[in-house]
């Protein structure tokens, strides 16, 4: 049980009620501690690799005490230095050891690890959120090859339109999440790396160190990208890696909880015509006064936080846009909040995606009562066809049609009763001989819907998915949601 000191500390709930364990890791203070400290090693021994005077023990020393961390000890220096990235260096130099601190974050200047271990982060939080959109939209996939062929009532205005299926729809929602899919998978391939640049981004620290040799300048670079897994190193830089990156990152992100959004809301509309359903657990409460209520809470829940994402999206265009010539410090605080905020967020609204999309309840009876009062107005294009091919005339007919509509939607909507459509065509003169009551089968009127759902799991998705098979089961969602 938590103990009353623990709960005197404001606790964001994104990481005490949404976010996963996997997600918190990877901006956790360790781990971004832990990232600055590989970033040393690998200047060190890249330096060392191309001439330094800088010796194997050193580097040795450094790696024998990487996971080694007393961040209370580093609190009390940096309390003293009123500097972050100095206090780690002091602190790794105290427990490394002094000829192993003397090369700590040689030719380095603090942006060096502080933006490099960021865009490690940020590369590796969008692979997570690739995990958890593959998913999801492997599960509306199954969904939706399940339900490929039920006829269900289309709406366009939230107005009863022609039909589609309930397969059909769930491809809408599972496309959305595959473009998304698509568009990470391309921002993570052109994720940059800020690399070993220096002050203001000249190199020139560096150029000094190897004396006027820009060979070897060039070849640190590149050494320090590799062991951090990047492939190569932004262009040009002042002190800082251009913040445009993270309007990338942030906007990829808010796209996501946009289509996460989508899906919600429309499940909140099917749930209120008591179609399509997310879980509700057997001992779930919907409202504590109102005890028969079954709330869409988890869809509603999702929709809330994309809505906070979608407001972050906007700040990081700001920073890039006020980061005055090589760099200033009041993008620092902002990002601290912005960049994580949007990830945990994010991962918070997947989480709750793969949730209700594990276990969305479909309600046939619920559908084909809502359909049986649309159905005659569906079946009047046929009956207008057919009466037109036998000679009839279009537009009179289709006036007589629109009278007979009106008749009875005024009685539906004034007494309550069953739309009478089909027997008020029937009995008229013009309409009759044209009506076939069994052009009341839903099966009629969906279209290509079940054969696009083939289409749609076996083309350009079924490529992307097969792509990203490696994300199977990789995905460990948070139990409570």
């Amino acid at each position: 049980m938590s103990t009353g000191a623990s709960r005197a500390e404001y606790r964001s709930p994104l990481s005490s009620r949404y976010a996963t364990a996997a997600m918190l890791e990877n901006f956790s203070d360790r781990r971004r501690a832990l990232l600055w400290r590989d970033l040393w090693i690998a200047l060190a021994r890249a330096e060392s690799e191309l001439g330094l005077p800088i010796k194997k023990e050193q580097i040795e020393a450094l790696i024998a005490k990487r996971e080694d961390i007393d961040f209370a000890r580093v609190a009390e220096i940096e309390a003293e230095l009123r500097h972050d990235v100095m206090a780690h260096v002091h602190h790794f130099g105290e427990i490394a050891g002094e000829e192993a601190a003397k090369i700590i974050h040689l030719g380095a200047t603090s942006c060096f690890v502080t933006d490099n271990a960021e865009l490690v982060m940020l590369r590796d939080g969008l692979e997570l959120v690739m995990d958890r959109v593959y998913t999801a939209a492997s599960q509306l996939a199954d969904f939706a090859r399940e339900w490929r062929a039920e006829p269900t009532q289309a709406y366009t205005h939230f107005q009863p339109a022609q039909l589609t299926t309930v397969g059909k729809r769930a491809c809408l929602w599972a496309q959305d999440l595959a473009m998304d899919l698509e568009s990470l998978e391309q921002l993570a391939a052109r994720m940059p790396f800020r690399g070993v640049k220096g002050t203001t981004g000249t190199q020139a620290s560096f150029l000094n160190l190897f004396e006027g040799d820009h060979a070897k300048v060039r070849t640190l670079d590149a050494k320090v990208c590799a062991a951090m897994g990047f492939e190569r190193s932004i262009p040009v830089s002042g002190q800082t890696y251009t913040r445009k990156v993270d309007t990338w990152v942030v906007s990829a992100l808010a796209d996501v909880c946009g289509s996460a959004a989508k899906f919600a809301s429309d499940l909140r509309l099917l749930a209120h015509e008591r179609e399509v359903e997310e879980p509700f657990g057997k001992k779930q409460i919907g409202s504590s006064a109102m005890a028969y209520k079954r709330n869409p809470m988890r869809s509603e829940r999702i929709n809330s936080l994309a809505r906070f994402v979608h407001s972050l999206a906007t700040s990081p265009r700001e920073t890039h846009a006020n980061q005055w010539l090589e760099r200033t410090l009041d993008d620092s605080a902002n990002r601290r909040l912005v960049l994580t905020e949007a990830f945990l967020a994010t991962d918070a609204v997947l989480n709750l995606l793969v949730d209700v999309t594990a276990g969305l309840v479909v309600n046939r009876a619920a559908i084909r009562r809502n359909m049986r009062d649309e159905l005659p107005f569906m079946a009047t294009e046929n009956v207008l066809m057919r009466g037109t091919k036998a000679g009839g005339n279009r537009q009179g007919l289709h006036e007589r049609v629109r009278e007979l509509s009106m008749e009875s939607v005024t009685r539906m909507k004034q007494e309550g009763a069953d739309n009478d459509l089909m027997a008020r065509m029937k009995a008229d003169p013009q309409l009759g001989p044209h009506v076939d009551e069994a052009a009341l089968d839903p099966a009629n009127y969906v279209g290509r819907s079940p054969e696009q759902v083939d289409d749609f799991l076996a083309g350009w998705f079924a490529t992307l998915m097969q792509r990203h098979g490696h994300r199977k089961g990789r995905f460990a969602p948070r139990v409570r949601v």
